[in-house]
């Protein structure tokens, strides 16, 4: 019988959470899984040993039962509407179970006025976090994931071009760290808290990376000359509701925009790379040529260009084919608390007195 404390991890299918119940598993810690359906990625979790919870997240009684007899856990709220809800019903069912220790993943865009109304739950969730007198926490707070990226690998694979709307193609803006990397720093904290607890991190790749930088990697591993385009918002918008396989809600779309406009005012960039990733797991994060290499790796098809590139163009008509998204109307629609005089990340003095520089975190 085990003796390591029970975990439980939130959104466990989800791009961190599956890669920390996987890590969790290698080191032999009891993981309970809380997913929303059965599909190969819970298959994943239950071959690594996994106890799989399958419930609705934003409703009490379900998180009540996952969290019953766990000493320890992940809150990784869903990329979608209602995350404040889902943190305050896990915040709320940690604090009746008396969890000794939780890890939150949260934004490095976090500010009180943001624009995104995701970022802004973020911002309230993280506050809810540190009001149990009887948890200790640790908050990994990332930027722009490299997976996003992977988003225009397709198009790069297939016509040559890395077409997303990040700014000039000569400027540095991110250092994007992997999935896996995220989800280190997460299992560190969670099974080491005497060591981690209070502190905030930010993981990040190995070097700031420029939009052509990213495109002449995605050639060199794709085995020819891939250009980076700078394409409006509007744009980008329309490739994600029609390249597949992009499933993006209109919601999640409506903040990815704004997420790019951040990037291109080069909020990622601030402080960055930062050695956090080094610092808390000992080893180096991976470097962006290993996490295209992977990506590659477990889609084959794309390094067959000349059979997929009529494919290519065909889609690549679809995107220019789509309606426009009035992203406004988007919000309208959703009835999302609105600001009126939201402000970005770096007009927040709030933001730039915990950004500028980043304070110690180890």
């Amino acid at each position: 019988m085990s003796t390591k404390p029970n975990i439980l991890v939130t959104s466990a299918a989800g791009k961190t959470g599956l890669h920390v119940v996987l890590q969790l598993r290698e080191k032999g810690f009891p993981v309970r899984a809380f997913i929303r359906k059965r599909d190969h990625r819970s298959d994943l979790l239950a071959e690594a040993g996994a106890e799989l919870f399958e419930g609705n997240q934003y409703a009490i009684t379900d998180m009540r039962r996952a969290i019953e007899g766990m000493q320890r856990a992940y809150q990784c709220a869903p990329t979608a509407p209602n995350g404040l809800h889902f943190s305050a019903v896990f915040t709320a069912a940690a604090h009746e179970a008396r969890l000794e220790h939780v890890v939150t993943l949260g934004q490095w865009l976090t500010a009180a006025d943001h624009p995104s109304l995701f970022t802004r739950e973020v911002y309230l969730a993280d506050h809810l976090a540190d009001l149990s007198p009887h948890t200790s926490v640790t908050k990994v707070n990332p930027g722009w994931f490299a997976d996003n990226y992977m988003m225009g690998l397709g198009l790069a694979a297939q016509l040559g071009l890395f077409a997303m709307p990040l700014g000039a193609g000569d400027q540095a803006k991110n250092a994007a760290p992997s999935n896996e990397d995220i989800a280190r720093v997460v299992v560190a904290a969670l099974t080491d808290p005497a060591r981690h607890a209070g502190k905030s991190y930010r993981p990040t790749g190995q070097k700031l990376t420029s939009p052509n930088e990213i495109a002449e990697t995605m050639g060199r591993v794709l085995g020819h000359r891939v250009r980076y385009m700078d394409v409006s918002q509007n744009m980008m918008v329309k490739a994600l509701r029609a390249w597949p396989p992009a499933n993006y809600s209109e919601a999640a779309v409506s903040q990815l925009a704004i997420y790019a406009e951040e990037y291109r005012r080069g909020t990622f960039a601030i402080n960055a790379p930062t050695e956090d990733v080094e610092a808390v797991t000992g080893q180096k994060p991976k470097s962006l040529e290993e996490i295209v290499a992977q990506a590659v790796a477990a889609q084959p098809a794309m390094r067959r260009k000349w059979l997929r590139r009529a494919s290519g163009l065909a889609a690549f008509a679809k995107v220019l084919l789509t309606p426009r998204l009035d992203l406004q109307r988007v919000q309208q629609d959703r009835d999302y608390v609105t600001l009126s005089a939201p402000r970005f990340s770096q007009d927040c003095a709030e933001w730039r007195a915990h950004h500028h520089p980043s304070p110690p975190t180890h």
